[in-house]
Formats: structure tokens, sequence, C-alpha cells
């Protein structure tokens, strides 16, 4: 049997603005409803494969609890990397879980912020890596190229094993031009995908020979978790220890079994807003739009619009997308330097370089839709049967508006209904609570006023998302 182990921990800095550090890529939608997590889930249907490990970063459990959840996805393990240390500490944790009870499966691992287009093939190269990895190989998946691409890693192929694959040659980081050119041209090399199929055990203990700190770093780490509602979070000082190494630099560089399966499916990272424009439908003259967006005498752009109409007139080759509270304008060809955008965010201690205009919590979400001197005012919706934290502030007040839906409402000892259109003031210092009973989305608009309106002026009494 197959496990499948999700690694969903990335950050996917170079789709900002709608990529942020707190609602990375792999939770949004770039194309119809499903995001890139859940089409990522979608994709183990028709695979005889048991429940899937999830792993994740701790900031994010709840987004990654709601995805499975909306993608029916039942009994996965979540496990909580405190902050990422990059592939191979994340698979060795994997590992160790699908090891428990005496089990010893095939791990399936695949990055949750990827796109397939063929799922029938993928499957198809999937049972061809398995017979490698019943034999002991430790399998990647090599994309066979279409084009000389400086963004992606390479994989040489080696000696033909059967049908099923090849033995690997060497790995090669991202090249130049022209020798991305030279690769290509010679046939023997595949872009390297990140996915790979080996048994837990085998991992474990190639990851010993090569990487013997790491190993213990993360058995001690697992060791040493502790559950947290749905959540596993391994010991995080252990687990900090380890050095920030990719499974490739780790154990697939080093060991003498790796073994590559070419796969032709219409693979795509989506690491660029370039690999987006690629991969998208697009018009006749080359456009690919998404929301309230007016194109004229205009070709080949890349248009996202959030919160407002966006028109571009007699302008070519732009990446140009609209968020809340940012807009990027690029272009198109230029896309992976967006990066080097962000990381001048981060160092100017811009919030729009983390934060995303719509703040996910475990019950809904809210969004600033205006703020000044003295006052905020937030849009919230609170999913059917959630409830906010029992809680209290020092420093403000607030008001709120129902717009849609009914609220469930505790002010110190009251309790009472709130239904549209109705109203009521929480005075500083007054524990309150608000709940959505119903089996509908309630919306609605909370205006704060007060000195200090941070979310840092919140005393949490009680909380049944285990949250202090």
């Amino acid at each position: 049997m197959i496990t499948p182990v999700i690694l969903a921990g990335g950050s996917g800095t170079r789709l900002w603005p709608l990529s942020r550090q707190q609602y990375p890529k792999q939770f949004l939608a770039l194309e119809g409803e499903r995001s890139l997590l859940q089409q990522t889930l979608a994709r183990l249907d028709g695979l005889a494969s048991t429940a899937p490990i999830v792993v994740g970063h701790e900031d994010h459990r709840f987004l990654v609890a709601e995805q499975l959840r909306r993608e029916g996805v039942q009994a996965a393990s979540l496990l909580l990397e405190p902050e990422g240390r990059n592939t191979a500490p994340a698979i060795a944790l994997a590992a160790l879980a699908a090891c428990r009870d005496g089990h010893d499966p095939l791990l399936l691992v695949l990055p949750a912020d990827h796109r397939i287009e063929d799922v029938a093939t993928f499957h198809q190269a999937v049972h061809r890596a398995r017979e490698l990895a019943e034999q002991g190989y430790l399998v990647t998946f090599g994309v066979v190229p279409t084009h000389a691409e400086t963004g992606y890693g390479y994989i040489q192929r080696g000696t033909p094993l059967g049908s099923q694959g090849f033995t690997v040659s060497r790995f090669v980081e991202k090249p130049a031009e022209a020798t991305a050119r030279h690769y290509v041209d010679s046939g023997e090399y595949d872009w390297n995908s990140g996915m790979f199929l080996f048994r837990a055990s085998r991992y474990l203990a190639e990851l010993e020979w090569w990487q013997p700190a790491m190993a213990h770093a993360c058995q001690a780490a697992f060791l040493g978790a502790k559950p947290d509602l749905d959540f596993l979070r391994p010991d995080a000082e252990t687990f900090l220890s380890c050095d920030n190494l990719s499974v490739d630099v780790a154990v697939m560089e080093w060991t003498a079994h790796a073994a590559v399966v070419p796969l032709e499916a219409g693979w795509s990272d989506i690491g660029s807003w370039l690999a987006v424009w690629e991969s998208g439908a697009a018009d006749q003259h080359g456009n690919r739009i998404r929301g309230d967006v007016m194109v004229e005498s205009s070709h080949d752009l890349l248009v996202h619009a959030d919160h407002r109409l966006v028109a571009a007139l007699g302008v070519s080759d732009l990446t140009i997308i609209e968020t809340g509270d940012a807009v990027l304008i690029a272009d198109r060809h230029r896309s992976q330097e967006v990066k080097t955008l962000v990381a001048r965010l981060e160092a100017e201690g811009r919030e729009e370089a983390a934060l995303h205009p719509r703040v996910h919590r475990p019950w809904g979400s809210y969004e600033i839709i205006a703020r000044g001197p003295g006052y905020q005012v937030k849009r919230i919706q609170v999913a059917p049967g959630a409830g906010v934290s029992l809680q209290r502030h020092h420093q403000r007040a607030e008001h709120w508006v129902v717009v849609s839906g009914r609220a469930w409402v505790t002010l110190d000892e009251r309790q009472f209904p709130l239904n549209a259109n109705q109203s009521t003031d929480i005075p500083v210092g007054v524990a309150h609570r608000l709940e959505n009973p119903d089996n509908v989305v309630l919306e609605l608009i909370e205006v704060q006023s007060g000195d200090y309106l941070g979310e840092d002026d919140i005393e949490r009494l009680e909380d049944r998302y285990g949250r202090s």
C-alpha cells in the first residue's frame, strides 16, 4: 500500500501579492474553485493508497485542516513544523509517522503546490515507480522537458531499469540558458519535479547513513511530539537543530540507489507568474484574466483582480495582480524576480510581505476594509457551527452589525441572538464571544475604536481550538 506524503509548508514568495507568508500559494485557487492543495489531494483518487500524511507549518494548521475537510479527506495525519527546515527533515518526520505500529509503507511524496494536467498518466508513472521502489530504489519523477527552463533543476538519466525508468546519473542545479538548451537537446535530462516514491524505512536508513545528525534529531523530535487537537507537534527545539537541506542535497545526490521515472503529464510547479500564464486558459489574444477585468487592444497579459475593476489598454507582456492592499505590475518575463521585491518588503518591515488581506482563523476569516487613527473596520465571516474564542480587550471597544446569517452573542453573563440588520456594542474589558449556530455562513461588520487596535490586545478566556 502507498501512503501519500503531502508537503504543505512552502511560502511561494514569487506569487506575491496573492501568496504571502501567512497564506502561501498551496492554499490559493489560481484556476477554478479548488486550491493547489485540494487539487493535489484530488489527484490521489484512483490510487491504492492510505489516508495521507500532511506536513505543514504550524501557522497554517487550520488552513490545512479546513482544506482537507472541504476535500472530504478524513483520518489524515497532520504534522506541524515549528519552522521550515526544507524537505529532507519534513519527509523524515512523515516516514517516522508512517512506520508507527510496525508499518513500513511506500511513501509517495508530493509537494502541495504543483499542477498536473493528465492525472491518468501521472498514475501510470506512479505504478512504474512502485515496481522500482519495491526493489529498494529511491525513485524520483523526472518531467520530460518541453523547453530550456532555467528555473528548474535537472536530472541526467543513467542506465535503463527495464521499462520502468533509469538509474540517476547525476542531479544538476538550475543551469544557465545555454546549458539548459544543451540538456534538452541531448534528450538525456529531465526536470527535477521534487516528487518521490520510496519505502519509509529505506529513506530513513539512507538519511541515517548520509545525514546522521539530522536523522537523530528528527527521531528525537518525533519521539518528543505532543498531540494538539487533530495535529501532532514534534519537539520544536530538537527539530530546529536540523540543517536546512532538501531531500536532493541530503540524500538523493549521494545514494547509489536513486532512480528516475520519466513523466509527461502536463506538470508545472507554478513557481512564478509566468508559469501561471503558461498553464492558464487564454483568450484569442493570449490574455489570461481572472476577476473583474477589462482588456482592450492588449495581448499576452496575465491579469488577476480581487477587489476592484482592473482595466488594461494598449499594453502587452505584463503581469498585473491586484489584491486588497497591493498591486503588482511586472514584465511577464521577469516574474522570477518578484522574490526580490518581497525581500525588500521584508527588509523594510512592511506587513504586506507576510499578511494577506484576508486573515484566516479556525472559525472563519476577517478582512480589514477601512482603518485610520483610532478606528478600524473589519468584515468578518464565521463558518457554520464555529465560534470565536471567549475573549476581552483592554484597549478597544467594538460594535457588531450582522449583515447576513444569525449570531449568538455572549457579553459577560448575557447571551442573546442577533439577526441581520441588528447590532450590539462591546465595551472595553467586557468578556465576549461570537458564535454561528446555523448551517450558513455568518457575515458581520465589526467597528473597532480605541487608542490601540493591534491583534495582540486579545485576552483569550476560553477557546475550542486550543489557542492560548
